[in-house]
C-alpha cells in the first residue's frame, strides 16, 4: 500500500473547513503572525512618536507604509515567516527578522534597532492573542451566536400560542406552549451573549518580568508605564499593570468560561429538540437528495442536532481546560501556556460547527400542531392539578369543607388514564363554589397553560 500524501489531521480543516473558515482569519498561526507584526509595528511608531533614542517621528506616509506591513500580510509573508522559523527555530524572533527586513525598502533602515526593543516574546504574544481572539470573538463567532438566538426568537414567537403538553421527569405533566419554552434557551442564550460581549481583553507590555528593567535601563527618565498604558490601550486592549512575565490569562479563562456555558445551554437545546422530533411534535422537513439511512430510505434522520451536540461537548472539554491552564504559570514563567494556546482556534471551531447545524437544523423543522393537540386531549389526569389546587382555594375561602385535596386527586389520577367525561363527573360532585366548578368545567388540557403565551413578551 503506498502512502497518502500529506493530510489534515482536524475535521475542522478537513471535512468541516467550510464552516469555520471564518476564523482562520484570525485564529491561525498566520492569524496570529499578522497580529505580531502589528504590535511590533505599532510598538515602533510609539516609540519614534516620542522621540526616544535619537528617532524622529515618522511622517504619514512612512507610518502608512509601517501599517501595509499588516494590512498587505499575505502568502509572501506566511512563507518567509515560516522559512525564518526553520532558522531561528523561535517564532517571535522570525517576526523580528521579518520586520527588520520590511524596513529597507520602506527607507527605515536607522530605526531598525527599535524594533522589538526592550521587549520579551510574551510582551509581542499577548497583545497578538488578545487582538486575534477578540477579532475572532465580535466578528465570526458571536454574529453566529445571534443568528442562532435570532432564530430561536422567531419560533418562539411563531409558536407562542401552541399548546402542548410539558414532561417533567419524561412523564406527562401540566401544558406549556411550544413557543414558552423555545423563549426560554432564548433568555437563556441573551444574558450569556450580553456577559460574552462584555468581557475584557487584557495586554501587557513590562518587559522579561513585568518591572520595566530594560526599558528603565535604557533611559531611566521615561514614563514607561504610561507609555506601555498608552501603547496597549490603544491597541483598544485593556492595561494590566501588574505582570510576571506573561500576563496572567485571567480574561482569558473567563471568556472561555462563558463560551463553555453558553455551549452547554445549546448542548440542552440540541438534547431537547431532538427529543420534540423524537416524539413528533417536530416534523423534519425533507431536504432535496439527502439520504436518511444507507439502508432505510424512509428515514430523516436529526443530524443535525446529533452532529451539534458532539461538537459543543468537545469545545467545552478543550475552552475548559483552557480556562483551567491558562490561569496557572510556574514563578515568573513557564512555555505551557505556549503550545495549549494555539487550540484556541479549535476551541471555537467546533462551537461555530454546532451553530451552524443548530441555525441550519431550525430551518428544516416544522410543528406538528396535530399531534400536540392529540397529546393533549388524551392526557385530561394532567388537570388533577388545577382542580386540587381550586379546591385549595376554596377550602381556605370558607366555600369547602373537602379534607386533604390533593390526596383526593391523587386516588383519582395517579398512574391513570382518564377522560374528560371522568373529570366532568368528578367536578360535578365536587363541595365547592359555582364559579370555581364552572371554571373547572370548561377547563381542557390544551386550555391549561397559564400564561405561557404572554411570558414570551418577557424577551423584550
Amino acid at each position: 500500500m503506498s502512502p497518502l500524501p500529506p493530510q489534515v489531521l482536524s475535521p475542522l480543516d478537513g471535512r468541516y473547513q467550510a464552516a469555520v473558515t471564518e476564523l482562520g482569519e484570525y485564529l491561525s498561526e498566520a492569524g496570529l503572525n499578522r497580529a505580531r507584526v502589528k504590535v511590533e509595528v505599532e510598538w515602533l511608531i510609539t516609540l519614534t512618536d516620542r522621540s526616544l533614542f535619537g528617532s524622529a517621528p515618522l511622517s504619514a506616509d512612512q507610518k502608512t507604509g509601517l501599517r501595509a506591513l499588516v494590512t498587505d500580510f499575505g502568502q509572501a509573508e506566511i512563507d518567509e515567516l515560516a522559512a525564518l522559523e526553520a532558522v531561528t527555530r523561535h517564532d517571535v524572533k522570525a517576526v523580528e527578522y521579518l520586520m527588520r527586513r520590511r524596513l529597507v525598502p520602506l527607507g527605515l533602515e536607522s530605526i531598525s534597532e527599535l524594533t522589538h526593543f526592550a521587549a520579551t516574546s510574551e510582551d509581542i504574544n499577548n497583545l497578538a492573542y488578545a487582538l486575534t481572539v477578540s477579532d475572532a470573538v465580535r466578528e465570526v463567532w458571536l454574529p453566529k451566536f445571534r443568528a442562532l438566538i435570532g432564530a430561536l426568537r422567531d419560533l418562539a414567537g411563531e409558536y407562542r400560542a401552541d399548546a402542548m403538553l410539558a414532561r417533567t421527569h419524561g412523564q406527562p405533566a401540566t401544558p406549556t406552549t411550544m413557543g414558552k419554552e423555545l423563549a426560554v434557551f432564548v433568555y437563556r442564550l441573551e444574558r450569556i451573549q450580553k456577559q460574552i460581549e462584555a468581557n475584557e481583553y487584557l495586554g501587557k507590555f513590562s518587559g522579561a518580568t513585568g518591572t520595566f528593567a530594560a526599558h528603565v535601563a535604557a533611559d531611566p527618565a521615561v514614563d514607561w508605564p504610561s507609555v506601555s498604558r498608552e501603547f496597549v490601550e490603544g491597541l483598544g486592549l485593556g492595561w494590566n499593570p501588574l505582570t510576571t512575565q506573561i500576563e496572567s490569562h485571567d480574561w482569558q479563562a473567563e471568556l472561555y468560561g462563558k463560551v463553555s456555558h453558553a455551549n452547554r445551554v445549546l448542548h440542552n437545546l440540541a438534547t431537547d429538540i431532538w427529543t420534540y422530533i423524537s416524539i413528533g411534535y417536530f416534523r423534519q422537513v425533507p431536504q432535496a437528495g439527502a439520504t436518511g439511512s444507507s439502508t432505510m430510505p424512509h428515514k430523516i434522520n436529526p443530524i443535525r442536532f446529533e452532529n451539534a451536540e458532539a461538537n459543543l461537548e468537545l469545545s467545552s472539554a478543550l475552552l475548559d481546560s483552557l480556562a483551567a491552564t491558562l490561569v496557572t504559570s510556574r514563578l515568573q514563567r513557564d512555555l505551557t501556556d505556549s503550545t495549549t494556546q494555539r487550540n484556541i482556534g479549535v476551541g471555537f471551531g467546533h462551537s461555530l460547527l454546532a451553530l451552524d447545524n443548530l441555525v441550519r437544523g431550525l430551518g428544516e423543522i416544522d410543528l406538528d400542531r396535530e399531534l400536540l393537540a392529540h397529546d393533549l386531549d388524551t392526557n385530561w389526569e394532567i388537570l388533577g392539578e388545577a382542580i386540587q389546587t381550586v379546591i385549595r382555594a376554596e377550602v381556605s375561602s370558607g366555600r369547602s369543607t373537602i379534607a386533604d385535596p390533593y390526596a383526593l386527586l391523587k386516588e383519582l389520577t395517579r398512574g391513570k388514564r382518564i377522560n374528560r367525561a371522568d373529570l366532568v363527573a368528578f367536578v360535578q360532585e365536587l363541595e365547592i363554589g359555582d364559579a370555581a366548578k364552572a371554571r373547572l368545567l370548561e377547563l381542557t388540557p390544551a386550555g391549561y397553560v397559564g400564561l405561557a403565551d404572554p411570558l414570551v413578551d418577557y424577551l423584550g
